[in-house]
């Protein structure tokens, strides 16, 4: 891996950076879980970003792509932290369910969902997770059952991001009869569709980021399964790789927060305990880690390598640093770190610490729980016993 980057590649992140320097919006738009409008304001920008050619700079030309590799989106990522640009509404759709459709999808498929993704025309949410599973994937119960050139959905999901105000949600569905990893089948439904029931869950600060969906034989047609029938592990497991190994968390989101880590331990460097200065610059040096890692994993895929098992190392890894990098925020804040975002009384830089922290103590539960990741860690890179 070459660890310079190439003249066209400098050329690529100045183009990157005057565009973004031009459409980012002046001020935060509203929070996408909290309101319609919220929401409605994301999508927005999702079309803004779409219409100047940045929807999603990975994918092909023809589903609203550019066609570029890997490194050039890391540049991009980078650019967009940088420029404080608004999260992304859809990245369940453009980070996860998109590479995957690229790989398994068919030509009718790609071109139905990417395009309206990449425009966010249809946000998506993702429909894993239910009560009697957890983290464990195998163990879901949701049913499909096929008649005539429709399936018959039926089952609760539970803990799904962006369902509340989301289009279209990708699930697995058991065959009945079938157990653990056979039988599963990976199916796409609309969320207005007859038959299902979004209850919103609200989360520890009040917002309603997840939801329970209830599918009460709800119909779609066979056309929504990716992958073969009784294959939706394997095609699963490879939107669990994206997930874990490289798209849901760029290095750029966490090579910002150590930036302003360490612009707060500037600002308050007389009175820092030596010990808060040491988790400061540790957690500074593992998000360049971080960050080198994933530049390691981009290089080899276009290699023609392939995301492995050890995306779980890798999981596990950024989740934990998203931990350590708000606990030392709040150690250097000290009496301000009670400040919310909301407080009167409080800085947008201050609060932000707080809301970032609430929010990262999901990290280890969401997109797989650190605990199963380490499973997974034991019994395929280190080959030991169940």
């Amino acid at each position: 891996m070459d660890l310079r980057y190439s003249p066209a590649e400098q050329v690529f992140r100045a183009e990157v950076r005057q565009w973004l320097a031009e459409h980012v919006p002046a001020a935060p738009l509203p929070d996408f879980d909290s309101s319609v409008e919220g929401f409605e304001a994301h999508r927005a920008w999702e079309r803004t970003l779409h219409a100047g050619g940045w929807g999603m700079v990975t994918w092909p030309v023809d589903y609203g792509g550019r066609g570029l590799d890997l490194i050039r989106w890391l540049i991009f990522e980078e650019e967009y932290y940088r420029a404080g640009a608004p999260l992304r509404v859809n990245q369940n759709g453009i980070f996860l369910l998109g590479p995957t459709l690229i790989e398994y999808g068919t030509p009718e498929q790609k071109a139905r969902f990417l395009p309206a993704m990449a425009a966010g025309d249809e946000i998506w949410a993702q429909a894993w997770s239910e009560p009697s599973a957890g983290s464990d994937l195998a163990g879901v119960r949701s049913t499909l059952v096929r008649d005539g050139d429709e399936y018959v959905l039926s089952g609760h999901k539970i803990w799904s991001s962006r369902a509340v105000h989301a289009d279209w949600a990708f699930g697995l569905f058991r065959t009945p009869g079938s157990e653990r990893h056979k039988g599963l089948s990976l199916v796409f439904f609309p969320l207005d569709a007859a038959g299902v029931t979004v209850k919103p869950i609200a989360r520890l600060d009040g917002k309603p980021v997840f939801a329970e969906l209830f599918l009460d034989e709800v119909r779609v047609p066979a056309f929504n399964r990716l992958g073969a029938e009784g294959q939706g592990w394997s095609v699963c497991m490879s939107t669990a790789g994206f997930e874990r190994g490289l798209m849901l968390r760029s290095p750029a989101r966490f090579q910002m927060a150590a930036a302003r880590l360490v612009e707060l331990h500037r600002g308050r460097a007389d009175s820092v305990e030596p010990e808060v200065r040491a988790r400061v610059l540790q957690a500074w040096m593992d998000a360049d880690a971080y960050a080198l890692s994933i530049y390691s994993t981009a290089s080899r895929l276009m290699a023609g390598g392939a995301i492995g098992p050890e995306t779980s190392t890798n999981k596990i890894f950024w989740s934990e640093l998203d931990l350590d990098l708000h606990r030392t925020a709040l150690a250097l804040l000290g009496a301000e770190a009670e400040l919310t975002g909301a407080a009167p009384d409080a800085s947008a830089d201050i609060g932000d610490w707080l809301d970032g922290y609430v929010f990262s103590l999901a990290g280890p539960i969401y997109a797989g729980a650190n605990e199963i990741q380490r499973n997974i860690i034991a019994e395929r890179m280190l080959g030991l016993p169940r």
